[in-house]
């Protein structure tokens, strides 16, 4: 088979249909970053309030922590091409139904909301669905190379996403971001209706709420996993949610327009893209939870020290290191994921996973909270801090190698 010729990354790039589902993640990934940048902007500008800011990406990640186990086991039992097809649609009309109210003066904070939790549900079924795809069309043993590419195009997609929303923003205002937005997921569909893979779909005598249950049980069983998941809990609660301040500090501590909080939220993603291209030649099995664990105290840390400056520039270099953290985090996240998990149980892994994800709300709410209380720059040093406490205290569950 195709899938499974060929090392590195020209290997899994031969492969047509791994092509075709990276460049449904590149044109998604370009469209929600744009998305989240514009809709942090609008919303700051509006209300003047950091709470409403990080409310807007909490709304997003609140269906992976309430449908995330759901969604893992639900793409058991359909046909995953036809899955990422209705998707990418409701995205699509999502995006046209927004450039429309925009278009029209019509738009409130609390469309936002409501477009962001519908993305929300949309990505809580990304890693059980197109991210399972991956591995399916090339291979376990060829999944981290894979992951890892995926993760390339994703932030190179923060590069391009904040700078297109930024300066789409600054000069012709939000109907035309929200159309572009469209714009790309239309694309998207053209390109997944070209996937030849077909995925195995299974009857399932047990009911659905069973199967969640044996999905979290999965976690406790499998040596390895649950340090795996302790990490993704740690990165959503003190390390994701303080990317929701970039636009909060951008504009009230380092006095940038839209299109400078652009360019400054996209040098994250330029750090990531290089972190993660350094990923692919010569990430190693034996590697992989240093990496993992490393970049997520990296993102944590260099946050802090983001928020502690008041110049442009050295900003941008903080934050081009937090884009190395974020990439070390997430090319091995799915990849270790999919790799202890029992093959027949990795879509089920996978929507565990993202219900960890969603956990993340709770650190958004924490976030919101205390940048409410102490502002966004010192709320944001604070939690990043805390993130570097919590991975020293759970060293015991992370450190342990996976058992044969």
């Amino acid at each position: 088979m195709d899938a499974l010729q060929g090392t590195g990354a020209r290997g899994v790039l031969g492969v047509p249909d791994f092509r075709r589902i990276l460049l449904v993640g590149l044109l998604v990934s370009i469209a929600r970053w744009l998305e989240m940048l514009v809709i942090g902007v609008v919303v700051w500008q509006q209300t003047q309030s950091a709470f409403l800011v990080a409310m807007m990406t909490l709304l997003r990640l609140l269906p992976m922590g309430l449908f995330g186990a759901f969604l893992g086991v639900a793409a058991d039992r359909v046909q995953r091409r036809s899955a990422l097809l209705a998707m990418l649609g409701v995205q699509g009309v999502v995006a046209l139904g927004l450039s429309a109210l925009a278009l029209g003066g019509a738009l409130a904070v609390w469309h936002l909301a409501v477009a962001s939790f519908i993305a929300g549900i949309v990505w809580a079924a990304d890693n059980p669905v197109r991210r399972m795809m991956l591995g399916e069309v090339v291979g376990a043993n060829r999944m981290a190379r894979a992951v890892s590419l995926d993760v390339v195009c994703n932030n190179a997609s923060r590069i391009a996403g904040p700078a297109l929303g930024g300066t789409l923003l600054a000069a012709a205002g939000l109907g035309p971001a929200f159309l572009l937005c469209g714009g790309l997921y239309a694309l998207a569909v053209l390109a997944a209706l070209r996937l030849t893979h077909r995925s195995t779909v299974l009857p399932r005598q047990a009911s659905v709420l069973r199967d969640m249950r044996e999905s979290f049980g999965l976690v406790l069983r499998t040596p390895g996993m649950a340090g795996v998941m302790i990490v993704t809990l740690i990165f959503n609660l003190f390390a994701w949610p303080v990317s929701s301040m970039i636009p909060v500090i951008g504009q009230e501590q380092l006095r940038l327009g839209a299109d400078g909080v652009g360019l400054l939220a996209g040098m994250d993603g330029l750090g990531a893209l290089l972190g993660a291209a350094l990923l692919v030649p010569l990430v190693r099995p034996a590697w992989y939870r240093a990496i993992y664990v490393g970049g997520t105290a990296m993102y944590c840390g260099m946050f802090a020290v983001f928020a502690a400056i008041t110049s442009a520039v050295p900003a941008a270099l903080a934050l081009l290191l937090v884009g190395v953290g974020s990439a070390a985090f997430a090319a091995m996240q799915a990849t270790l994921v999919y790799t202890t998990a029992p093959p027949e149980m990795r879509s089920r892994a996978l929507g565990v996973l993202s219900a960890c994800i969603g956990l993340g709300l709770i650190g958004f709410l924490h976030l919101g909270a205390m940048a409410h209380w102490l502002g966004a720059p010192l709320a944001t040093m604070v939690i990043g801090i805390e993130g570097l406490c919590a991975l020293a205290l759970t060293r015991r569950w992370w450190r342990r190698p996976p058992e044969d």
